[in-house]
C-alpha cells in the first residue's frame, strides 16, 4: 500500500517489457532449461556412483570391467568430478544458454566415452549412458546445436571403439554397433527437436502470460491507490484484501491494513457489513439502518456503499467509503449562496412589517378589556412574530459572516467562562448544566466569538428541547480528546428523547427544524465549526439522548 509522505509525490507503476523473441534458446537460461539442467546433473551424480557400486561389490563373473578396471574408477570418479564442477558452475551468471549446452555435452561426451573404452567399447551395453544427456540437451538447443550434440556423442562412440580395436589383440567387429548407435543418437536429437521447440514456445508462452498478468495486477494496483474514492476488499472471512490509501486514512493506518480483520479497523463497518449481508441475501435490498459511521480521527462523517464481487454467497465485498463532508460542503456552500442573495430583500420586505405586528400586539395586549381568549391570541402574535424575526436574524448573521480571527485559548478555562456566563444569564441552575473534562491543559485554535456562539446554540437547543422542566435531566458540557486521533473535542450530551432516525441526515440542513425552532442554528453552527477548521457532529448517546460534538483541527498540523 502506498503510504502518504510529507510532500506528494507522484508515482508510476514500471511495467516489463515483454521478448522479442519467445522461442529464442540463445539467451539467458530459463525456469525450464534449469529445471532440465538440474534434473541432468543429478544424473551425472548417480551414474559414476551407481557404476562404482556395481564393480565393487559384484561378485566373481558379474563386474562390469575385467580388462581395465582402473581406467574405470578413474574415469567414474573424474565423470562425479566433472558433475560436481557443473553444479557449483551453475550460480556463475551463464552469458548463453548455446554455452551451457555445448558444455554439458562435452562433459558428457568425453566422460561417457572414456567409461566405454575402459569397459571394452560399445559392447559393453554401456553406450546406453549417452541417450539420456542427449536427450535432455536437445531440449535446451536449436536445430543446429542439437545435431552437433548428436554429432558430438556420436563421435566420442566412434572414437573410443577405434581406440578399443587398435590396443585389442584380436580386432572386433563393433563398428557397426557403434555406427548403429551414433545413427540413433541422430534419430533421438532429430525427433526430440521438434517437441522440445514447442515446449519452449509454451514456456514463453507461458512466462508472457504471466508477465502480462504481473503487470496488469501492478497496473491495477496503482489505478487503485490513486483513484480520488476510498476502496477496500472484504474477503469471506472479513479480512481486509485491497485497500487503498484514503480508504485506510478514513479508517485509521495502524488498524487498516491487507489481511488485517475489518472488525479490529472499524467496527462500526463490519456491523453495517453484516447487515448489508443480511437484508441482501434476504431480500436482495439495501437495509434500512443509516450507512454511515466515524472515521477514525472522529472528524469526519462516513457513508458506506457495498457491492458485491462475484457470484457466491457470502462472497467477497467491494466497499466504498464516501466522505459526506465533501458533498455537504458543497451543497451547503450552493445554499449559502443563495441565503446571501435573499437576505437584504428579506430584511427589507419581512422585517418591517414583522416588526409592526410584533409591536401592535404588544400594545393591544396592554388593553385592559381583553378577554382571556383575546390575550391568548396577542400572545400567539407576538410568539410568531418573534419567532420570524429570529429566522431573519439567522439568515442575516450567515450572509454577513466574517473570516474566523483564530486564536490560540485553554479549553478548560474558556469552558468554564462560558458555563458561568450561560447559567448567569439564562437563569439556569448550574447543577444541572455540568462541565467535565481531564484535568491537563488543553489548547485548541479558533475563534473564541464564534466558539461562544456555536456552544451557546447547543445548550440552549438542550435546555428547549430535550430538557424542558424536568429537573432530573442535565445536560453535560464534556471536553477531552479523541482517542484514536487525539484531536480535541468538546460536547454537549443530553437524556433527552434523541434525533429520529429518519432526521439525522437533515438536522443541519437549513430550515430543518423537526417542528421545533426557526431551524438555522445546527446549521449556522456547522458552518461556523467549518470555518473553524472544525467539525460538527451528531450521533445518539447510549442509554438513550443526543451528543453534539465538536472536534477541533488536529494540533499536530497547527502552523507555527
Amino acid at each position: 500500500m502506498l503510504q502518504s509522505t510529507g510532500t506528494s509525490t507522484v508515482s508510476t507503476p514500471r511495467l516489463s517489457a515483454t521478448p522479442a523473441n519467445p522461442a529464442s534458446v540463445s539467451g539467458t537460461p530459463s525456469d525450464l532449461a534449469w529445471r532440465v539442467i538440474g534434473l541432468l546433473s543429478l544424473y551425472r551424480l548417480l551414474v559414476p556412483l551407481l557404476l562404482l557400486a556395481v564393480q565393487a561389490f559384484a561378485g566373481p563373473g558379474w563386474a562390469l570391467v575385467t580388462a581395465r578396471p582402473s581406467l574405470f574408477v578413474a574415469a567414474c570418479v573424474a565423470y562425479f568430478t566433472a558433475a560436481l564442477l557443473l553444479v557449483i558452475a551453475r550460480r556463475l551468471r551463464w552469458s548463453s544458454l548455446r554455452i551451457v549446452a555445448l558444455v554439458n555435452a562435452s562433459v558428457d561426451a568425453l566422460a561417457i566415452g572414456l567409461i566405454l573404452y575402459a569397459s571394452g567399447g560399445i559392447g559393453s551395453g554401456l553406450g546406453v549412458l549417452l541417450v539420456l544427456p542427449v536427450l535432455a540437451l536437445t531440449v535446451l538447443s536449436g536445430r543446429r546445436d542439437a545435431l552437433l550434440i548428436a554429432a558430438v556423442a556420436a563421435l566420442a562412440v566412434l572414437t573410443q571403439q577405434v581406440f578399443v580395436n587398435f590396443i585389442a589383440e584380436a580386432p572386433t567387429t563393433d563398428y557397426t554397433t557403434a555406427g548403429f548407435f551414433g545413427a540413433v543418437l541422430f534419430l533421438i536429437a532429430l525427433i526430440t527437436w521438434p517437441m522440445a521447440n514447442s515446449l519452449r514456445e509454451s514456456e514463453a508462452l507461458v512466462r508472457r502470460q504471466e508477465l502480462d498478468l504481473a503487470n496488469m495486477a501492478q497496473l491495477s494496483q496503482y489505478v487503485v491507490q490513486h483513484l480520488r474514492e476510498s476502496i477496500l476488499v472484504i474477503d469471506t472471512q472479513d479480512r481486509i484484501r485491497l485497500i487503498n490509501e484514503s480508504a485506510a486514512q478514513i479508517l485509521g493506518d495502524q488498524n487498516a491494513y491487507p489481511d488485517a480483520l475489518v472488525g479490529e479497523a472499524s467496527p462500526r463497518l463490519l456491523y453495517l457489513l453484516e447487515s448489508w449481508r443480511k437484508a441482501a441475501g434476504a431480500t436482495g435490498a439495501v437495509p434500512a439502518l443509516e450507512q454511515t459511521f466515524a472515521s477514525a480521527d472522529g472528524a469526519r462523517v462516513i457513508r458506506v456503499n457495498f457491492a458485491p464481487l462475484g457470484a457466491t454467497s457470502p462472497g467477497p465485498v467491494l466497499i466504498f467509503l464516501e466522505d459526506t463532508s465533501l458533498i455537504d460542503e458543497r451543497v451547503q456552500q450552493s445554499k449559502l449562496a443563495s441565503l446571501g442573495r435573499l437576505s437584504a430583500s428579506i430584511a427589507h420586505e419581512i422585517r418591517n412589517p414583522v416588526g409592526a405586528m410584533s409591536h401592535a400586539g404588544q400594545l393591544l395586549a396592554e388593553s385592559p378589556d381583553l378577554s382571556h381568549e383575546d390575550r391568548r391570541l396577542t400572545q400567539i402574535i407576538r410568539t410568531n412574530a418573534d419567532r420570524v424575526s429570529g429566522i431573519i436574524d439567522n439568515v442575516q448573521r450567515l450572509s454577513r459572516r466574517e473570516h474566523a480571527r483564530i486564536e490560540r485559548l485553554s479549553l478548560p478555562g474558556w469552558t468554564e467562562e462560558f458555563h458561568e456566563e450561560f447559567c448567569e444569564t439564562m437563569q439556569w441552575p448550574r447543577a444541572r448544566l455540568t462541565v467535565s473534562g481531564p484535568e491537563d491543559d488543553l489548547d485548541v485554535r479558533v475563534d473564541p466569538n464564534q466558539l461562544r456562539q456555536i456552544l451557546w446554540n447547543l445548550c440552549e437547543n438542550a435546555l428547549k428541547y430535550a430538557v424542558g422542566d424536568d429537573a432530573a435531566h442535565k445536560v453535560e458540557i464534556r471536553y477531552g480528546r479523541m482517542s484514536g486521533s487525539a484531536r480535541p473535542f468538546l460536547e454537549v450530551a443530553d437524556r433527552g428523547g434523541g434525533v429520529a432516525g429518519e432526521h439525522v441526515d437533515k438536522i443541519f440542513e437549513p430550515f430543518f427544524s423537526g417542528g421545533r425552532g426557526t431551524g438555522l442554528g445546527l446549521f449556522l453552527a456547522r458552518e461556523l465549526a467549518q470555518s473553524n477548521a472544525a467539525t460538527l457532529l451528531y450521533e445518539p448517546r447510549a442509554g438513550g439522548g443526543s451528543v453534539f460534538r465538536l472536534v477541533f483541527a488536529d494540533p499536530r498540523r497547527w502552523e507555527n
